[in-house]
């Protein structure tokens, strides 16, 4: 090969690589891992991705291999798959003060007279939307900022017509036909590189008329069960109400309707879709408004949240903001951590507790209930101090940002669901969950990590309920595992529902976060999910779960943990006693029964939780059974349920039992 060539070559390899992933500029990975690549060839790409002959000789190694704990986190625009369109002008949505969001939203009354048209299909209405990414191959091969360039998607001439758009971060509409003037149907784009999972929806309509009642079917909806059934609402967000009366989501639409689409042209029986259909009324004349399944929160709204949460000098001395690693399509995965700095000589004997969300794109209630956490443990209270005097906090704000990006329901760009891949070792293919496993390793090995909670949202269950993984092998163990979300449901008893746990392990669970990080030696590893719809507890019954419900119980989360890890030497004793107590309840792991500990508050003016409740439960100290409800951690290593063989058992010479396995 000629020099030329050579030079050519080099510079398609430089290009692929610029259009992959964006060089950071303050030593990020990808420069050095660049850097090092390169270094050969005597060419070095510097923070504007230009490129300049190097004498190598002249370059210090510590200059090119900086250490990753300070890896820098600057602002990255979103990448996309290049086949995706993307408009240029960002959405901005506002979000009000939290007293705004007081007021309650009830839920959907059924009349029993609701219509469940059948899908009518383009053959007898005009396509006016019409976006479906379009690959040469169906897998993700490339990524840009912005994608690709956008052009005209919608091809309606009537200007009566309402004007549909979803190009935009974590919007997903595929098709629009036009039945009547008033009557819509839509379909769902499926999640990237997938036919499943078309439940997530989020678009803009524009050229609205008020006074007119519409009707907008969703005909491609992926599950067989929907809290649109039970009442929920989808939201609605106008651009005059936000910019004139300071509004921003609210719940809305009439004659809700969720049913199997069972017409000619719908899905098979073996891909069976369902619609979800609905009235709407729009508040003003010539509106821009957008539809979402529940409260949207993207990427660029984390970046801005946490670009802010470093910048502040105040809460920069006990928060550290960091690139975990880079997603498939080159996104930054950030992690906070936040601790006061230690004064102790030992600064190892500080425990870790570890939170991550938004695995699932959709599950947008996961990213306010890691705001309402972060807000708080970030906050200047007296509870937040000692939290972060006593813990370090270890936390991944969006586990899959490039789900989140092109509006996924649950994949990533891979067209894997990452919350059943915690047992993967396959590190390219999911760099995430590979990282995140790195880093909790690390954390165990170092020090004592007394909690890890995945953040969820659930789409079939009202209120708000944890999964934990039950303790068996021994007799100790056992319920210690419902200890917390029981403090949980008592703190906020309006929102969550300790009946509503589950401390099962299923089978089609064992690779999930929960489970993995169980094994891995965790005591209390939970997944916490919030309803999409609402709850169905005291005052609260019948209502929807809003922003200031997700953001209200990640602070509870916080003053939770001051009560589980309370210091005082009668904490223990009543955790054993709330074991003893649920035992005689008949508490179990698929049925946890609630029980009267105490009604008690955690806000700052409260007394130590212990001691109310140590008093009211007339606590007996017995030595033999606090040894008896000693906790004993999983096994460090995962454990897999054996098979039971088909083949019948027989007996050997020696009478001993043997199982013949094929």
């Amino acid at each position: 090969m000629d020099g030329a060539s050579a030079d050519v070559n080099m510079a398609q390899v430089r290009d692929l690589q610029a259009s992959l992933f964006p060089i950071c500029t303050k030593g990020s990975f990808l420069n050095n891992l660049l850097n090092r690549t390169l270094r050969n060839s005597q060419i070095d790409i510097n923070a504007d991705g230009d490129t300049r002959q190097l004498d190598s000789k002249l370059r210090d190694v510590k200059e090119v291999f900086p250490l990753m704990k300070e890896v820098d986190c600057p602002y990255q625009a979103a990448r996309w798959p290049m086949e995706c369109q993307v408009l240029d002008d960002p959405v901005v949505h506002i979000h009000p003060t939290l007293a705004s969001y007081s007021e309650k939203e009830p839920l959907y009354k059924f009349t029993g007279k609701e219509i469940q048209p059948k899908q009518v299909g383009e053959d007898s209405g005009e396509v006016i939307f019409k976006y479906y990414p379009i690959s040469s191959v169906n897998y993700f091969c490339r990524s840009a900022v912005g994608g690709s360039a956008c052009s005209l998607a919608h091809s309606s001439q009537d200007p009566s017509d309402l004007i549909f758009e979803s190009r935009f971060e974590s919007g997903n509409l595929a098709k629009v036909v036009k039945i009547t003037s008033t009557y819509y149907e839509l379909s769902l784009r499926s999640d990237m590189y997938t036919n499943r999972h078309t439940q997530w929806f989020y678009f803009r309509i524009e050229n609205t008329k008020k006074n007119i009642k519409y009707r907008f079917s969703i005909v491609n909806m992926y599950k067989s069960e929907s809290l649109f059934t039970a009442g929920m609402k989808p939201l609605l967000y106008s651009t005059k109400d936000a910019s004139q009366k300071n509004v921003g989501w609210r719940r809305c639409g009439e004659s809700i309707a969720y049913y199997k689409n069972d017409a000619p042209n719908g899905d098979s029986e073996d891909n069976p879709r369902y619609i979800f259909s609905f009235l709407l009324e729009f508040p003003h004349d010539m509106d821009t408004v957008y539809l979402a399944y529940n409260y949207p929160y993207t990427y660029t709204d984390l970046q801005d949240y946490l670009i802010k949460l470093k910048d502040d000098p105040v809460k920069a001395v006990f928060t550290k903001l960091r690139v975990l690693c880079r997603t498939l399509a080159g996104n930054n995965v950030h992690y906070l951590t936040v601790t006061e700095p230690c004064q102790e000589e030992d600064p190892k004997q500080k425990k870790v507790i570890v939170l991550t969300a938004r695995v699932h794109p959709s599950e947008t209630p996961s990213s306010w209930m890691m705001k309402g956490f972060i807000d708080f443990l970030t906050g200047d209270s007296l509870q937040a101090k000692e939290l972060r005097n006593r813990f370090i906090f270890k936390l991944i704000p969006m586990l899959n940002p490039d789900g989140v990006v092109v509006g996924n329901s649950r994949c990533s760009l891979n067209g894997r669901d990452l919350n059943r891949q915690y047992r993967s070792v396959i590190r390219d293919a999911h760099p995430v969950i590979w990282h995140t496993k790195l880093m909790l390793r690390r954390l165990i090995e170092e020090r004592q990590v007394v909690m890890f909670c995945d953040l969820h949202a659930h789409s079939r269950k009202s209120n708000i309920f944890m999964y934990g993984c039950e303790g068996k092998g021994h007799e100790g163990r056992k319920l210690q595992e419902q200890i917390f979300p029981l403090l949980l449901h008592k703190n906020a008893p309006e929102k969550f529902s300790f009946e509503d746990c589950n401390f099962n392990i299923q089978r089609s669970k064992e690779n999930t976060a929960r489970v993995v990080v169980w094994l891995m030696g965790v005591e209390n590893s939970y997944t916490m999910e919030a309803s999409f719809c609402g709850s169905s507890l005291g005052s609260r019954a019948n209502t929807h779960l809003t922003i200031k419900d997700f953001e209200d119980i990640g602070q509870t989360f916080c003053e939770t943990l001051l009560d589980y890890y309370n210091e005082d030497p009668r904490n223990e004793k009543m955790k054993l006693k709330i074991c003893s107590r649920l035992m005689e309840q008949g508490s179990n792991a698929e049925q946890p029964k609630n029980i009267d500990i105490s009604d008690y508050s955690s806000d700052e003016s409260s007394t130590s939780v212990c001691e109310e409740i140590v008093d009211k439960l007339s606590f007996e100290e017995d030595v033999t059974s606090l040894t008896q409800l000693s906790i004993i951690v999983p096994p460090s290593t995962p454990v897999v349920p054996k098979r039971k063989s088909r083949k019948k058992k027989r007996k050997s010479k020696d009478c001993s039992t043997k199982i013949i396995t094929p």
